[in-house]
């Protein structure tokens, strides 16, 4: 029987990590507890030789509204401590965002619906995010009067360039998915009905390529965001030396000997 914990389902069967965000009365707003829930899978599945690929989702009509900022102020008149979001959020959201960008297994992000600041960052930072056509991606965070938080400022530059990333991040444009596709927001859009199959498609091929060296590329992609070529040559030699001592780099090359597709464990 699958149980929802803190708002979140997590189940792993056929070496796919499946986390579904299960709050749909809250359009799947994150409070700390789901944060944690989440994190703890994720720090589990990095050491899990099982699993070759993780997938992010969510029940209801959207994806994530974002942080749960009602949850987090309860309106008793309470104030908490000074520091208490600077101290808090590096092991919250941030420790999130950067567990699905360092975690060597693909991350499948399937959006319906809102994507809305941290839930729009999850997105963001999933190696392959698909999306309906009319789901719609949105940074609120200066409409509401505060500054970005769980990445936005890195990772939108990145993804769409310093003047889109500004009109998303000061002017708070949001994107359809079919928009954010064709901005390189994300993988890809797909017809409303059509998210389910596309997704799982995806993630078949994820989970059965080359677990191994699909991590080490990812960890190489990433890490030559913030160095130089010479850097990032001797990630890919380390890298190399790795992926070429694995089950499947023995298989891709009888395969190739052979005239057939490889089949690869993930070993």
């Amino acid at each position: 029987m699958t149980e929802t914990i803190d708002g979140v389902v997590v189940e792993a069967t056929d070496g796919v990590l499946r986390v579904t965000l299960d709050r749909p009365e809250r359009k799947n707003a994150l409070d700390p507890p789901a944060v944690a829930r989440i994190v703890g899978a994720l720090e589990r599945a990095a050491t899990d030789d099982e699993l070759r690929a993780v997938v992010l989702g969510s029940s209801g009509e959207d994806f994530c509204a974002g942080a749960d900022w009602v949850a987090r102020n309860s309106g008793d008149g309470s104030r908490p401590r000074t520091g208490s979001i600077q101290r808090r959020t590096p092991v919250q959201a941030h420790r999130l965002i950067a567990l699905l960008l360092e975690v060597q297994l693909p991350v499948v992000c399937a959006v319906r619906g809102w994507a809305a600041g941290l839930g729009c960052q999850l997105a963001l930072a999933a190696d392959f995010t698909v999306a309906t056509e009319s789901s719609r991606f949105w940074e609120p965070f200066l409409q509401r009067g505060f500054s970005p938080d769980s990445g936005a400022t890195w990772l939108l530059p990145r993804l769409v360039g310093i003047a889109r990333a500004k009109e998303l991040l000061l002017l708070g444009r949001d994107l359809s998915g079919r928009e954010a596709a064709e901005w390189g927001l994300i993988y890809r859009a797909v017809p409303d009905d059509g998210l389910d199959k596309e997704v799982e498609e995806l993630v078949s091929r994820l989970s059965s390529a080359a677990t191994v060296a699909v991590g080490l590329t990812k960890r190489c992609i990433h890490r030559a965001l913030h160095g130089s070529i010479v850097e990032a040559m001797e990630a890919e030699s380390n890298a190399l030396e790795l992926s070429s001592r694995t089950a499947d780099f023995k298989e891709g090359l009888a395969a190739f000997r052979e005239g057939r597709s490889p089949h690869f464990e993930g070993r």
